[in-house]
């Protein structure tokens, strides 16, 4: 009979022990945990956008309203709008990427892993930084603090110093993280996963990092610009002494747009994902949505003066702006087109997913619609500082980071879970969101563009004629910020109580659905050959031809929670 060596003995007695989760959340250089803790920081700072755009309703809802003050106003609004992009949006789509993207691929890791551990730590120093700020004097200077505007003359305070360095801590972060995801998908495939077979999310992953290569170092000059000028008598933005205000509307708005198109590829390409899965049938023409995606980020980041038509810019810059801004109908009208297409005809299955897919489509079609009336040099004129704006830009970012990141989180919380959402409470979500959505923004369409209302404004008068329209909007908004809550508590609450959803829930046919749920720290134990677009349904199909079964296995459907 053997007996155990000596060592193993005594290290039998002296168990290791369990660090908590957090801590090995925190110091991991794994893909799936930066993912998930950029996921789930995204969410927390959504319920902070949340508490933030509400303040700023209660104090529009109405007329005359003194419930904030001036100075307490644009400090929600500054705060806002960074909370919004650059600790909400931006973290949700690189969470979903770094997370999602490298299972797809087949890849067991990514390349530079600790690469990305430093992006994730840079972005929550930047968080910290923003927040911190209001231990002494949070910006003032609105969602985008305009030179020359930001000047010492102006505001005399740190605020905007915290913004800069907030920020750009944040996007040098995405910067790093965009660099691992685009090395990992460029050099870390599985054997056959050719480019042409790389699924529509991975593929919209590369062209989003590409995209925050070229955007993100846009920015970080400008904030280094910003920051030399008020502490260090730079003149890049000083108007008068050789420097030139529009500079910063140029970087800056170059670095929004393309966030702008980031958001919106992230949230199509989780779309076309779940409405493969959920129809059943292929992608239609996945190789027009793969190139409607790329000209996308092109096409739409060039169009960044369509923000400054108002500006004293040139007419030629002007009419360039609404040629580039009006050729995003191509790529956008392609890809819902083939969106449509794929569900049409196909055995649909309204599930949650699918549900939230469908919504963002909807609201990102409302957003665009009413974003050409805006690339029109005539009509920006009149309504590119009006709440006709906000209306316009609200719906298609919400659309696109809200109801296509819930789309992406109903879907693949399985995989990062082992557990599906609860279904009863997803749909009532869904359907008070929209309800709230149509409320909180429909109405900014008539005050902006019937009354005139200017955008960013902490109050409005009596006799301005949208009393109505701004109540109906504050109320909308508080519907809105009710059913974001459900969501966010569905994901909590499911996370020890969801129903068991096993390793492929959906019947998927890309490749994170080969991996156990959750994924093993390596990923996968076995890399098969990928020969098409669809690996899954090739093992699946292999499966069943070895078991003697001549077709495909039914997919199962999880039961409703």
């Amino acid at each position: 009979m053997s007996q155990k060596p000596s060592l193993e003995i005594a290290i039998d007695a002296f168990p290791a022990k369990q660090r908590p989760r957090w801590i090995e959340l925190a110091t991991s250089a794994d893909h799936k945990d930066i993912g998930r803790v950029m996921i789930g920081a995204s969410l927390g700072f959504l319920f902070l956008a949340l508490v933030e755009l509400l303040m700023m309703r209660l104090q529009l809802a109405i007329p005359d309203n003194t419930f904030l003050s001036p100075v307490t106003f644009n400090r929600m609004l500054s705060d806002y709008g960074a909370t919004a992009v650059f600790l909400f949006a931006i973290p949700l789509v690189l969470g979903f990427f770094y997370y999602v993207a490298p299972l797809q691929i087949g890849a067991r890791g990514t390349a530079l892993p600790r690469l990305g551990q430093l992006g994730l730590a840079i972005y929550a120093a930047g968080a910290t930084v923003l927040y911190a700020a209001f231990l002494f004097t949070p910006s003032e200077a609105g969602v985008n603090p305009l030179a020359p505007l930001t000047e010492l003359a102006f505001l005399a305070n740190n605020g905007v110093d915290a913004w800069a360095t907030a920020t750009g801590l944040a996007t040098l972060g995405f910067i790093f993280v965009a660099i691992d995801l685009l090395t990992t998908l460029r050099n870390m495939r599985a054997p056959g996963m050719a480019w042409r077979r790389v699924p529509i999310f991975a593929w919209a992953a590369a062209v989003g990092s590409w995209l925050i290569l070229f955007i993100g170092p846009v920015l970080l000059a400008a904030l280094t610009m910003l920051m030399i000028d008020r502490n260090y008598d730079g003149i890049f933005f000083a108007d008068g002494s050789g420097g030139a205000p529009l500079l910063w509307q140029h970087l800056s708005w170059i670095f929004y747009s393309g966030t702008y198109m980031l958001i919106l590829i992230f949230a199509f390409g989780a779309i076309a994902e779940i409405v493969a899965t959920f129809s059943g049938k292929p992608l239609f023409n996945r190789g027009v949505v793969m190139g409607s995606l790329a000209a996308i980020a092109v096409v739409g980041t060039l169009a960044w003066m369509q923000n400054m038509l108002t500006a004293p810019i040139g007419s030629g810059w002007m009419y360039f702006a609404m040629l580039m801004s009006l050729a995003l109908i191509v790529p956008f009208g392609l890809i819902i087109f083939n969106l449509i297409s794929t569900m049409v005809g196909g055995a649909l299955r309204m599930r949650a997913p699918l549900l939230f897919a469908v919504g963002a489509i909807s609201m990102i079609s409302i957003g665009l619609a009413a974003e050409i009336e805006h690339s029109m040099v005539a009509t920006a004129w009149n309504l590119k500082d009006t709440t006709d704006a906000t209306a316009a830009t609200h719906f298609a970012l919400v659309g696109g980071a809200v109801f296509g990141g819930f789309a992406a989180l109903h879907y693949w919380y399985p995989k990062m879970t082992g557990r599906t959402m609860g279904e009863s409470l997803a749909r009532i979500s869904f359907w008070t969101m929209i309800a709230g959505i149509l409320l909180a923004f429909v109405p900014l369409f008539f005050a902006g563009a019937g009354e005139g209302q200017v955008i960013d404004a902490y109050k409005f008068f009596s006799g301005d004629g949208v009393d109505a329209y701004n109540l109906i909007a504050s109320i909308g908004t508080l519907i809105l910020a009710i059913g974001i809550v459900m969501t966010l508590v569905n994901a909590i609450s499911s996370r020890e109580n969801g129903p068991a959803a096993g390793h492929d829930p959906w019947g998927g046919d890309t490749l994170e659905w080969f991996a156990l749920s959750p994924p093993d720290p390596h990923n996968f134990d076995v890399l098969p050959d990928v020969r098409s677009t669809r690996p899954m349904r090739d093992i699946r199909l292999a499966i069943a031809h070895r078991s003697g079964r001549s077709e495909e296995p039914a997919r199962e459907r999880q039961p409703v929670a």
